[in-house]
């Protein structure tokens, strides 16, 4: 199998007997080496003794008065941010279950922990995976997107790959680029190809740039490849199966349940499903819509048993799509496991 995301730390760690990542020393360190807290030429003989140090152990406990005889206060906050979430990571002991407890409580990591939790567990899930298509509709599971609706088809392209190429000046002479630039306003004219079946192999030589853009009109390969990743996500969590079909809309005024993939799509479904006001500009910020159906009855509530569960996936008033893919772990109406 061809590699891809090889920057997500997949390498470092261990599937343990369920298939799970289990957490190494090496994962560890890579944090370590994070410019965040890695040394710099100005550090102190007290920060880069802790590092080597946990360099050396990475399991090591850490003292407060360690953090605290360090000079730089930026320095200190960082390693309290970075121990917190080697605190979890090593109270769960896999990155899956880490990332599970998360939300059980208040979050306290920083969102790119986050983001890079859900990469890693996408690059082992999807481990065997051959379909470039299926890979980059995951990246909506851990990097933000931007929407252009490009003759009535929504289009996602990587919001940093985006901001970065805008920052830097780079023109570029793609359609797409030029609409999302028309449509969206100050981001500029950028050269980023739309993947679909014909040029889908391309993916491989750029699968760690994310500089490739998405179509998720209904009824197209991508919007079907996001179903496949959605329903994978939700077996390799839950341990129940699912198919996940894309819709052009709700046809059922008063569905049983529904789950928001984002923040806007969370509040638009409960503002139509409580029949409040929803101006056609908000509508308009829907990017997908799909139906959820459990393959055992029995794994949903027994008074929602048989049900479909609605999700969507939306923009902000910004055009940014961000996906919080945690909501299916933990909104889904499952029945009570003994």
């Amino acid at each position: 199998m061809r590699d891809f995301w090889r920057h997500s730390g997949f390498h470092l760690l261990e599937r343990d007997a369920a298939g799970r990542l289990a957490v190494t020393d090496d994962f560890l360190r890579a944090y370590y080496l994070r410019p965040e807290v890695h040394p710099v030429e100005e550090s102190c003989d007290a920060e880069r003794a802790l590092h080597t140090e946990l360099m050396r152990s990475p399991r090591r406990e850490v003292l407060e008065r360690e953090i605290d005889a360090m000079r730089d206060p930026d320095a200190r906050d960082n390693y309290r941010i970075l121990l917190r979430f080697r605190r979890r990571l090593l109270e769960a002991g896999t990155v899956e279950r880490c990332y599970t407890d998360l939300f059980k409580g208040g979050v306290d990591i920083p969102p790119l922990f986050i983001d890079q939790m859900a990469n890693v567990i996408l690059r082992n899930l999807l481990a065997e995976c051959d379909d470039p298509l299926r890979l980059r509709a995951a990246e909506l599971f851990f990097r933000e997107q931007k929407l252009a609706v490009v003759d009535g088809h929504p289009m996602l392209a990587d919001l940093e790959v985006l901001e970065m190429r805008a920052a830097q000046g780079a023109a570029g002479t793609s359609a797409l680029g030029r609409l999302i630039a028309e449509a969206q306003g100050s981001l500029g004219s950028q050269d980023l190809d739309v993947l679909d079946r014909g040029n889908a192999q391309s993916y491989w030589e750029r699968e760690s740039r994310y500089d490739t853009a998405i179509s998720l009109a209904f009824g197209g390969a991508s919007v079907e490849a996001l179903c496949r990743v959605i329903e994978a996500w939700v077996a390799h969590f839950l341990g129940v199966q699912c198919s996940v079909t894309p819709l052009r809309r709700i046809d059922e005024r008063r569905w049983a349940w529904h789950v928001g993939l984002d923040a806007e799509s969370s509040a638009l479904l409960n503002r139509i499903w409580n029949d409040e006001d929803v101006d056609e500009a908000q509508m308009r910020r829907i990017v997908a819509l799909f139906r959820l159906d459990f393959a055992d009855p029995a794994d949903l509530r027994p008074d929602l048993a048989g049900q479909p569960v609605y999700l969507a996936l939306a923009a902000d008033a910004d055009g940014a799509v961000r996906m919080k893919p945690q909501n299916l772990l933990v909104k889904l109406p499952l029945a009570a496991r003994s």
